[in-house]
């Protein structure tokens, strides 16, 4: 699915670039994190693979407050860049809320500006939380049909359990959905998990969605993670594949498909500020 996103991409990056329009995606990396240096540079790859250019500014581990606000006024500024990125997580000295409130909304490529958090919100035209797009998405690319079906969301964290019930919940044939959204604070969470056509997992409590939780044939998908150390573990407890009708990936599953609406959103960015040139 992520691939079939890129392949729709590609020309509409061309036709940018040929009119005088270059596609940049700007990027910000605080300290020395190395699974943050590994997802940055993964990005600039794919950005030089479809004909981006990819700018980048890398602070120290000590890096202040206003240095931080300073490189992303320095993006915002650069007409070389259509979509901006801060990389989380940031050293425990950076108040990452108040970094993202500096982004210009037009150059939030992930979708969390509070502006566009609204826009989503009102469903107004905008860039929607990467990860809640990508998982529309790819029920969509698999044809699975979610219009009128009761979704349960195990998980209401501002990147992907609340952006993802609000779109999930709007007026259009990939979504329609009936959708509840509960979290670890709901005792008897499983209850509303079991009565789901759709089980998405957005917790980040590894293993937290077990088979007893589930109703045979639902669609699961594993949107929560955790790191442990260097250990990415999800959600989704491994034997939900024995009850699932559908399910993603253990690991690797919406992961691919993140970046595919990250892209998505710097191009629609891009394709907006081509059309007001």
């Amino acid at each position: 699915m992520a691939e079939a996103v890129f392949t729709n991409l590609a020309p509409r990056i061309a036709a940018l670039v040929a009119a005088g329009h270059p596609v940049g995606l700007g990027t910000i990396l605080v300290g020395s994190d190395g699974a943050s240096a590994g997802y940055i540079r993964m990005k600039q790859e794919r950005a030089a693979s479809l004909g981006m250019t990819a700018p980048h500014l890398h602070l120290g581990d000590d890096a202040t407050q206003a240095e931080v606000l300073d490189a992303i006024g320095e993006m915002n500024n650069d007409d070389a860049v259509m979509g901006l990125l801060l990389q989380h997580p940031t050293p425990a000295q950076i108040d990452f809320d108040a970094a993202l409130l500096a982004i210009d909304p037009a150059k939030d490529v992930d979708g969390l500006h509070p502006l566009n958090v609204g826009r989503l919100a009102l469903g107004m035209p905008g860039p929607v939380s990467c990860t809640p797009a990508g998982i529309e998405a790819l029920l969509a690319h698999y044809n699975i049909p979610v219009s009128g079906r009761g979704v349960c969301i195990l998980g209401r964290g501002t990147t992907l359990g609340r952006p993802l019930a609000l779109l999930l919940s709007q007026k259009r044939a990939t979504a329609n959905a009936a959708v509840t959204v509960v979290h670890t604070g709901v005792p008897d969470w499983p209850e509303y998990t079991k009565r789901a056509d759709i089980v998405i997992a957005a917790a980040g409590v590894p293993g937290i969605l077990r088979p007893e939780h589930l109703t045979p044939g639902v669609v699961v998908v594993g949107g929560g993670v955790r790191y442990e150390g260097r250990t990415l573990l999800p959600d989704v407890d491994e034997a939900c594949e024995d009850v699932a009708g559908w399910i993603t990936p253990r690991l690797g599953g919406v992961g691919p498909t993140t970046i595919a609406m990250l892209f998505r959103n710097l191009v629609e960015a891009a394709e907006r500020r081509a059309a007001r040139a």
